[in-house]
């Protein structure tokens, strides 16, 4: 029977016959306000409110009782494609600038954690350019041979000259022959860099100044590691709707949503646009492409393009909530994922505890790809810093496990296997 609003039927007392835990709260508090007990019982809710539990103070312990399997070493040695031991010392609105050098960690430091954690070797993605580079090889692949591996990055700083294209090509074979093992882009490229570094417009990532830099990558045998775009989060409004609502609250500079940036479904045509003018040159997406929340997507582009791998740098926490699309990718790719972490060194990864190097770090990538474990953490942290949830394990077979651990990157690099 509908009900007008003049003519509403009226809430019966509570009664052994009445079940109050299905009552909507709002009738409950009318029940009991009838009932007479002289509270008002809005006014209770609101104090109780009052009194509750901050957010960002709530830290929830699972009352699951789970499998819970600790792999402290891998199955097979390990080489990590994605980590950051330097930096390029000074920027300009995000964009790196200068030969300049800051070190986050030696090779004295990070061995004995590469011994404990069955990592064969690490490969430096932020190398740095020019004279920066030389010390880069010198600090790590040279004190260490066959531990280190360093990449090189572009010279964004001379992007406003028309000679661009040319010097580009020459430091990449100056880096070669230094000793770098690829090109690293960050998302320099499509999200800060303009006309003139931090002037004018924005580039596009394939804009036609650069089509010169991924030829000469394929001349050279360097594979391109790329990061574009970001978590698709990032490009929303950080509001009540989004996921990563804490993360983004906690590093504000990490939304590109509005007016002021591309769209996420830009950068990644962009991408493709490059990588399909380009089929000689390897490309390896990096935080399986930025797009770990679609994996469909991905698989389709790795589909579509033979010379497209991706690594899973950071993106554990995607990946894991998701443990059968997963394991169907890796299993459709198993020839064209590489491990990678992401990892920064204490304490300049502090802040970002998903990549904060060390033991904890490594167990948890270990934990995922060889177990079927259920419900865990995907990062060494009290609460998880890109969102509320909780991951589990794919279990991946010895040989899949072999390729994303070593193999496929062994293969990439040019190492002995």
């Amino acid at each position: 029977m509908k009900t007008s609003a003049s003519h509403k039927p009226a809430i019966p007392p509570p009664s052994r016959h009445r079940c109050f835990c299905c009552t909507p709260p709002l009738a409950l508090v009318r029940a009991q306000a009838s009932a007479g007990d002289g509270k008002n019982p809005l006014q209770t809710a609101h104090d109780a409110g009052k009194a509750g539990l901050r957010l960002a103070d709530f830290k929830p312990r699972s009352m699951l009782s789970v499998r819970q399997t600790r792999i402290e070493r891998p199955r097979f040695p390990v080489i990590d494609v994605h980590t950051h031991l330097s930096w390029m010392s000074q920027t300009r609105s995000g964009v790196s600038i200068g030969e300049e050098m800051t070190w986050f960690a030696s090779p004295e430091e990070i061995l004995p954690l590469m011994e404990r954690c069955g990592i064969r070797a690490m490969v430096n993605l932020t190398g740095g350019i020019g004279t920066g580079l030389e010390a880069a090889i010198a600090r790590f692949d040279r004190a260490a041979p066959g531990r280190f591996l360093t990449m090189t990055e572009p010279s964004f700083e001379h992007i406003a000259q028309a000679d661009y294209p040319r010097r580009q090509a020459d430091a990449l074979a100056h880096a070669r022959r230094a000793g770098a093992c690829g090109l690293k882009l960050l998302k320099t490229l499509g999200l800060y860099l303009r006309e003139r570094i931090d002037e004018g417009a924005r580039l596009a990532i394939d804009d036609r100044r650069f089509d010169t830099m991924w030829a000469t990558c394929a001349d050279l045998n360097m594979p391109v590691f790329m990061h574009s775009a970001d978590p698709a989060a990032f490009f929303l409004p950080t509001d009540l709707h989004n996921e990563r609502y804490e993360e983004l609250a906690n590093h504000p500079d990490w939304s590109f949503y509005g007016a002021g940036f591309p769209r996420y479904d830009e950068l990644i045509a962009a991408r493709d646009r490059v990588i399909a003018r380009h089929p000689k040159t390897t490309f390896v997406l990096m935080h399986v492409g930025s797009q770990a929340e679609d994996l469909a997507a991905i698989s389709a582009c790795m589909d579509r393009f033979a010379n497209v791998s991706v690594d899973i740098s950071a993106r554990v926490g995607e990946l894991g909530r998701q443990p059968r699309a997963s394991r169907q990718f890796f299993e459709h790719h198993q020839d064209r994922i590489l491990f990678g972490t992401d990892a920064v060194p204490p304490p300049w990864g502090d802040a970002v505890p998903q990549q904060l190097l060390g033991d904890a770090l490594y167990e948890i990538y270990y934990r995922f790809l060889e177990t079927e474990d259920e419900y865990f953490d995907y990062a060494p942290a009290d609460v998880p810093p890109q969102g509320r949830w909780s991951i589990y394990g794919i279990g991946l077979p010895d040989a899949i496990l072999r390729k994303v651990y070593h193999d496929n990157a062994a293969r990439l690099l040019g190492l002995d296997a």
